[in-house]
């Protein structure tokens, strides 16, 4: 890397650090996220998620089907979104805030060749109500990061884009090929990432990306589809010294809780994927995942963080429509 494009690296960060989203005069007690939600289908799941009061919500990707070049179309399919009532609601007592995956993005399974992505990008952050002068807006991707909440009672959210630098994936009679020498982050994202990582003091640091990190056995999207990236994350978790790291992904259709536990994480490393907020995997059948804890959901749900200080732990709940839980998983708080 040149000496020009390491000044370049290191402005960016210094401009993002000043930029970094933080509340931290709020209580953070709730957090709800969801992906894979088409603009035009009835949304049964704003009203359930209201009632559960939280204070953040995370988009997680798919968040309109745009899957267009044309960006006047993209657009449109955000304003969509944007003007569904039960959704503005929502926005008034809760901090909206996310990242996308292909479908937003504008092209399936696109990466850094898609010709609209500079535009698209601008239209994403426009869908959150990004302002118009934020550093966000000059970086190469819509990554970020989020800070709630203090000292012991604290959580930093870190919304990974793995669209706008990512490699070409090729397939081969329908399955996708590994990717030994690309890119999921591009290497100013990587940077970004290691310095927000290594500087966080929060209790417990949530990483989201549009696609699943954890699971390697499934023939669609992950991170798996470039191994050296994902032992490159998780090594980066390892060695950050993060506390309390918890994953959270979308974009399959259903959802499932992970867990890696190696030399790395001796007490595990969770991944909660919840994609499903207007349709789900049909016709789904029972997929291998040698990682999964507990069942695989292919109903309507949205994913829940609950922070109990008291207790010491977070819960991370799966709901459905009527807010009924159809997964639950308790995390204890390590110092």
């Amino acid at each position: 890397m040149t000496t020009s494009k390491y000044k370049g690296i290191t402005f960016l960060l210094l401009l993002l650090l000043n930029f970094q989203q933080n509340v931290e005069a709020q209580q953070i007690t709730k957090i709800a996220f969801g992906s894979c939600n088409k603009h035009d289908l009835p949304q049964p799941l704003w009203n359930p998620i209201q009632e559960d009061k939280p204070e953040v919500f995370i988009w997680l990707g798919d968040n309109v089907y745009g899957d267009t070049h044309n960006m006047e179309l993209l657009e449109s399919k955000y304003n969509t979104q944007k003007a569904i009532p039960a959704y503005q609601k929502l926005k008034e007592n809760t901090q909206v805030i996310g990242v996308w995956d292909d479908h937003d993005y504008g092209i399936n399974d696109g990466g850094k060749f898609y010709s609209q992505r500079v535009k698209s990008m601008q239209l994403m952050l426009d869908f959150l109500d990004e302002p118009k002068d934020s550093p966000r807006r000059k970086q190469q991707g819509v990554y970020a990061s989020y800070e709630y909440g203090t000292g012991e009672e604290s959580v930093k959210v870190f919304l990974l884009d793995a669209r706008y630098n990512r490699d070409t994936l090729y397939r081969e009679e329908g399955v996708y090929l590994t990717n030994l020498e690309g890119s999921m982050l591009g290497e100013e994202q990587w940077a970004w990432l290691e310095s927000e990582l290594k500087n966080s003091k929060a209790k417990v640091n949530i990483i989201s990306s549009g696609i699943q990190f954890i699971p390697t056995e499934h023939p669609y999207e992950k991170w798996d589809n470039f191994p050296k990236e994902r032992e490159r994350l998780f090594d980066l978790i390892h060695t950050s010294g993060v506390k309390n790291p918890v994953l959270i992904s979308g974009d399959r259709h259903i959802a499932e809780v992970s867990r890696l536990k190696d030399k790395r994480f001796p007490n595990g490393l969770y991944e909660i994927t919840s994609s499903g907020m207007t349709h789900v995997w049909k016709t789904y059948k029972e997929e291998y995942n040698p990682y999964r804890v507990g069942g695989l959901i292919a109903s309507l749900h949205y994913g829940m963080a609950n922070f109990e200080w008291n207790k010491n732990q977070m819960t991370y709940q799966i709901k459905g429509d009527k807010g009924q839980v159809y997964l639950e998983q308790v995390i204890n708080l390590l110092d």
